[in-house]
């Protein structure tokens, strides 16, 4: 009867270890492999667990095996490019943030009269035609 109890200890021990083995697996995928929504894999695991609705392991696993592309990347490398094309630096921005502000301030019928007409106590900055 000891030998009974012992070994019935063991093998719910046993199973339960292999079952929870089991379920971390799409969480232990996507961390080996560097994934960006490794927290969403994770997050759906503990969902699964606790619900015991198999469709969020089901997700999971898919999202693990799933290499989405990387967005930002690409977008902060076209943004640092425009900005050199722009020619854009720190005191630049300051400046033209400054004057968009003097704009902001100046009265609609001085906005609205033309170029020439205006008194302007900053030089003009001159931008290079494609000609």
């Amino acid at each position: 009867m000891i030998v009974m109890g012992i070994f019935l200890i063991l093998a719910v021990l046993g199973i339960g270890n292999i079952y929870l083995h089991l379920h971390s697996l799409p969480e232990r995928m996507a961390h080996k492999s560097q994934k960006l929504q490794f927290e969403i894999v994770a997050v759906l695991g503990l969902i699964a667990l606790f619900t015991h609705i198999h469709i969020f392991w089901i997700a999971a696993l898919l999202l693990a095996l799933i290499d989405l592309p990387d967005f930002s990347t690409p977008l902060s490398r076209i943004a640092g490019s425009v900005e050199k094309i722009a020619d854009v630096d720190d005191g630049t921005a300051a400046s033209a943030g400054e004057e968009a502000a003097i704009g902001q301030a100046t009265p609609a019928h001085d906005r609205a009269a033309p170029v020439g007409s205006r008194q302007s106590g900053t030089a003009a900055k001159e931008v290079g035609s494609h000609a």
